[in-house]
């Protein structure tokens, strides 16, 4: 499982060009799961993003998690986090979970994170989103199971 986690000012999420939700301050994540993923992976991914401090205290320093500033989490399914580009001028998806499984995995990301902080937004599995958002920072990390989970 992969996550691209950004710290947004606000960002809103599009669907055939109409808004399909937005938030205020908060993360925008991209996440995407490739082969091997299965629910092992979700909760420690998920308290991972919800207690990362990324986020300015007082005195400007990364202290304060999402939760600690009452921020918005947007959570966007992304296959292409998992794209290899290594050969040619087109990039293969091969490693990217089948969207079957994908789905699922991403529903219960979601529903992990909800349980414990409900202030979650997602985007739809398998649409066409447009995705606009205003980078706070830039503050941006990438998140892999493979490299927090050992």
């Amino acid at each position: 499982m992969r996550i691209v986690s950004q710290n947004v000012l606000n960002s809103r999420l599009m669907i055939d060009n109409h808004l399909y939700c937005s938030i205020d301050k908060g993360l925008v994540l991209l996440i995407g799961f490739t082969q091997g993923d299965d629910e092992s992976v979700i909760a420690k991914m998920a308290d991972k993003v919800l207690k990362m401090r990324v986020f300015q205290d007082i005195d400007g320093k990364t202290n304060l998690s999402v939760i600690d500033v009452q921020g918005s989490i947007l959570a966007i399914p992304q296959f292409t986090l998992y794209a290899d580009s290594s050969d040619g001028r087109r990039p293969s998806f091969t490693k990217a979970l089948a969207p079957a499984k994908a789905s699922v995995l991403f529903d219960i990301f979601i529903a992990t994170l909800k349980a414990v902080y409900p202030d979650v937004s997602q985007g739809v599995f398998g649409a066409d989103m447009e995705v606009n958002l205003t980078n706070d920072g830039p503050f941006t990390l990438i998140l892999d199971s493979k490299d927090l989970i050992k």
